[in-house]
């Protein structure tokens, strides 16, 4: 029997809780830890980057309409995905060089941090909003609500599995959208997880990854006036005139140690709505 030839996958976007090729049609190479060829993977375009705010922000009313004990639940169900999925995880990240022990801690950590999050999901408003001492017959509370739509970009040498969870999962449990870009030899994880995320309760456009071997999506992605936030914690150098662009609707850009957690990295992405109401009514 002749020797049987290894079927190469093309991995795709994820856009709208579908997996589109490219508009462009384009692929790039993803290598393997001693530089053959692992997979293709979608280079997406202009237009793909616009497709994918489209849908972010379609499906962030809705996300956001949620209780956050439900969006608590469906982030445990992502984790027990990955749970289910763990030695496959493994293996693609010993395929791209980590060393075995330091995969399995990695996908550890991945599942831990989804938990971790969505138990945040009914308790992180209590403990960063606050009932406002005022002088008069007024109740004065201040809660926090989604920004909405957030670029996340996700550099080539900064993009483990646990490091974009752990950008991922905090934007999305207060009802924010996700628009990811990853750049690099990371694609085929974050693609992976994308897979992941379609296969769970994750409604459709909650969650948008883009991949890419170039930084020529960002300044569209800067740019652009239907998105709210830009994290670039994972992103590495990025272009001062870049980054400047983000005035034009003045988004927010965040920067924090890829390793951060804690509420204070899901209320970076909301907005603090202060409401007066009158006594006894």
């Amino acid at each position: 029997m002749a020797e049987r030839l290894p079927i190469l996958k093309t991995y795709k976007l994820y856009v709208g809780g579908q997996f589109p090729r490219s508009e462009s049609g384009q692929t790039f190479p993803v290598l393997d830890a001693d530089g053959d060829l692992l997979a293709n993977a979608a280079r997406a375009s202009r237009k793909d980057l616009r497709d994918a705010v489209r849908a972010a922000r379609a499906a962030q009313d809705p996300w956001a309409a949620r209780t956050a004990y439900n969006r608590g639940q469906i982030l445990y169900r992502v984790a027990e995905m990955l749970e289910g999925r763990r030695s496959q995880f493994v293996a693609e990240l010993r395929a791209v060089g980590v060393e075995r022990r330091a995969a399995g801690r990695q996908v550890e950590r991945a599942i831990d941090q989804w938990v971790w999050y969505a138990g945040w999901a009914d308790k992180f408003s209590q403990v960063t909003g606050a009932a406002n001492p005022v002088a008069g017959p007024y109740f004065n509370f201040t809660v926090p609500e989604p920004t909405g739509v957030v670029g996340v970009v996700a550099g080539p040498d900064d993009a483990g599995l646990a490091a974009l969870t752990n950008r991922i999962a905090p934007v999305i449990v207060s009802g924010n959208t996700a628009v990811v870009v990853v750049i690099g030899p990371c694609s085929t994880g974050a693609v992976s997880l994308t897979e992941v995320l379609a296969t769970s309760d994750l409604p459709g456009g909650v969650v948008n990854l883009l991949t890419t071997d170039g930084h020529d999506l960002l300044p569209w992605l800067f740019e652009h006036r239907d998105v709210n936030a830009v994290d670039l914690s994972l992103a590495g150098g990025v272009a001062a005139e870049v980054v400047a662009a983000a005035s034009t609707n003045l988004k927010r850009v965040v920067r924090h140690q890829p390793a951060a957690v804690g509420p204070d990295v899901i209320t970076a992405f909301c907005e603090m709505k202060t409401v007066w109401h009158p006594v006894g009514r």
